[in-house]
């Protein structure tokens, strides 16, 4: 009869840590899409793969696998090869959170571009500044570069739009900061010629278009939205071989202008 055998307990590898009530066990793969979705809520204009898996440091494969997952289960969206926010976000917040305002203006961004085929933007004059606070992207109508979007406020329709909403003293003081520079040839250097609206009923007002000011190779039509003292614009850019539809879709966005987009995003 041969003796029994005691099996020694297997010893743990190097570096590994057993879990404690002190260091709990974490599922990595639930981490690497949590920073997924982070990345991808960072970016209102929405973000390639390649953009996200640089943001999060994670292999390209890696972060592939895990957006399917998150767009399969509507943590996400992918439109035009960018990757949004989902519906199912909304969930995890409450209805009057700005995180659940800032996904039904994502969506409903989301759905006017395709609608316009137009890259649309929503902007804000708001303690003292003008800012892009969300856009989306329509298949061949990709959004502007944004980054001279402040300073550049007297060269694209959104800004136009605002400083003519703004008294006379905002206006000022905002001119003050950010002088008329050209950013094209045809960047508008006079104040007096920027347009000017009232503040009671400005939606009556006709869209205010700019060609090739902000960028060049790029046109684009903004309308207004006030509410109470707040002041806003909705957007969109066409690049300049598709100008030819650029006053029927200001037209389009105009009329699809309503109290959802209100809103969401005054509610953010």
């Amino acid at each position: 009869m041969n003796p029994q055998k005691t099996v020694a307990p297997r010893s743990r590898t190097a570096g590994s840590t057993a879990p404690t009530a002190e260091t709990p066990t974490l599922i990595t793969s639930a981490q690497r899409a949590l920073r997924l979705l982070e990345a991808a809520a960072g970016h209102p204009a929405g973000a390639t793969a390649k953009q996200l898996a640089r943001d999060t440091g994670l292999a390209l494969g890696t972060a592939y696998h895990l957006l399917r997952t998150l767009v399969h289960d509507q943590y996400l969206e992918r439109v035009d090869g960018r990757y949004l926010t989902g519906p199912a976000v909304a969930g995890l917040a409450r209805e009057d959170s700005p995180t659940a305002g800032r996904t039904r203006l994502n969506r409903l961004l989301g759905r006017l571009a395709h609608e316009l085929s137009a890259a649309v933007y929503f902007s804000w004059y708001k303690h003292g500044e003008v800012e892009l606070v969300a856009a989306a992207a329509a298949p061949g109508a990709p959004t502007v570069d944004a980054r001279g979007f402040r300073a550049g406020a007297h060269a694209h329709s959104a800004g136009k739009t605002l400083l003519a909403l703004m008294s006379a003293e905002e206006r000022r003081a905002h001119l003050t900061r950010y002088p008329m520079v050209p950013f094209t040839p045809y960047t508008l250097r006079d104040p007096a010629h920027l347009p000017l609206l009232p503040r009671q009923g400005p939606q009556r007002a006709a869209p205010i278009t700019q060609y090739q000011e902000y960028l060049m190779g790029f046109a684009g039509a903004a309308v207004p939205i006030v509410l109470g003292s707040g002041i806003a614009a909705v957007s969109l850019t066409l690049p300049m071989t598709q100008a030819h539809r650029l006053a029927q879709a200001a037209a389009q966005l105009r009329t699809r202008i309503g109290d959802d987009i209100t809103t969401a995003a005054f509610g953010l």
